[in-house]
């Protein structure tokens, strides 16, 4: 990210506040802080995650998502996801709806690579990549990607523990040399009108994976918490992941973690004449794992009869639709609903059915 003094988060916009959590302490196995960890798991499902040791590792991959955005489009274009359900790639703005009906798309273009090429450079397991990526892959992309697992590993330990699942089952189900996670650098520019500035920039959602690892300089980020019907924003701290849960988690779980709806909006007051950056590394389990609730999860699934924790489907094919989904042409040719529900209602793993 090109280095710019930012101003302030404005003081007059909602927020809504989150548990701040010390991952010192958690790698040190402080249980009060483990039970902070699990009240914001299972209340709205996010939380800020300080001295999680990433920040220099989450510069490097800013600076590396400015590099490649500055290719001309035609060259990033040459690596573009397609609407067959390919995450890896570079997403172009426009390509994804922020509504219900398709009508009005997203204003965000982003980069996702996936782990497992990071990993394994300089062999291509999935696809290849523009010039200004392969260049960082070794130096750059794969020491955020081992710190981002190491942090998300920690915490899905602690998940395991408080759920009373054998011991080392999470972390099974997301091991590291199955195919599986990506990171998603984004960029999204200024509002070119006024109107603009209260459009979303990227539609109501829950994300697709385990757990989210998110690192923004802007705010924009918007929750709509549970038991509300206004949007709230999340304001950014210096140091501070934002993480959350995502929708494997809650179906692992049989929705005792919770997959919060959530959005993003061009940031408010001074800061909506600058870009803004993203980063997120998703941690989602192996491809070839089928997604149901766990066996020792049945009695919180019978006290939800109205939700399904069941597919059969694997994390591959499930996430492949849920991605083809979003895409404006994609969505033509699968046998779900024709776009993502961005109402006030949440359309999460709570209220669609998983393969959906």
């Amino acid at each position: 990210m090109p280095s710019t003094t930012l101003p302030p988060f404005p003081d007059n916009v909602r927020t809504h506040p989150f548990l701040i959590i010390d991952y010192e302490l958690i790698k040190a196995g402080d249980k009060d802080e483990e039970n902070r960890l699990w009240k914001a798991a299972t209340t709205i499902g996010f939380w800020y995650l300080k001295n999680h040791g990433a920040d220099q590792e989450g510069s490097d991959m800013f600076d590396m998502g400015a590099e490649t955005m500055a290719l001309p489009f035609e060259e990033r274009m040459k690596f573009e996801q397609g609407d067959e359900g390919q995450s890896f790639g570079y997403k172009k703005a426009g390509a994804n709806a922020v509504d219900a009906a398709g009508i009005n798309l997203d204003t965000s273009e982003f980069l996702n690579v996936s782990k497992d090429d990071a990993l394994a450079c300089p062999q291509v397991v999935h696809r290849t990549y523009p010039s200004t990526i392969n260049a960082r892959m070794e130096n750059t992309i794969a020491p955020f990607v081992r710190k981002a697992l190491g942090v998300n590993y920690a915490v899905l330990n602690i998940f395991n523990e408080k759920l009373g699942l054998p011991q080392g089952t999470l972390e099974r189900l997301h091991a590291v040399d199955e195919h599986s996670s990506s990171e998603r650098c984004i960029r999204n520019p200024p509002p070119q009108v006024k109107e603009a500035a209260e459009n979303p920039v990227i539609g109501a959602h829950t994300d697709f994976s385990s757990l989210s690892f998110l690192h923004n300089r802007l705010g924009g980020l918007q929750v709509m918490p549970p038991g509300h019907d206004e949007w709230s924003y999340v304001q950014p701290i210096p140091g501070h992941a934002i993480c959350n849960v995502g929708d494997v988690l809650s179906l692992f779980s049989g929705g005792i973690l919770q997959s919060n709806l959530h959005r993003v909006i061009p940031p408010s007051g001074a800061q909506v004449e600058y870009e803004r950056w993203t980063l997120i590394f998703f941690t989602r389990p192996g491809n070839s794992g089928v997604l149901r609730a766990l066996v020792l999860i049945a009695e919180a699934v019978k006290k939800q009869p109205d939700r399904n924790f069941k597919t059969d489907s694997t994390a591959a094919a499930w996430f492949t639709r849920r991605v083809k989904n979003y895409r404006v042409n994609g969505t033509r040719d699968i046998g779900c609903e024709p776009r993502p529900r961005t109402t006030l209602r949440r359309w999460s793993s709570h209220s669609v059915p998983f393969g959906s």
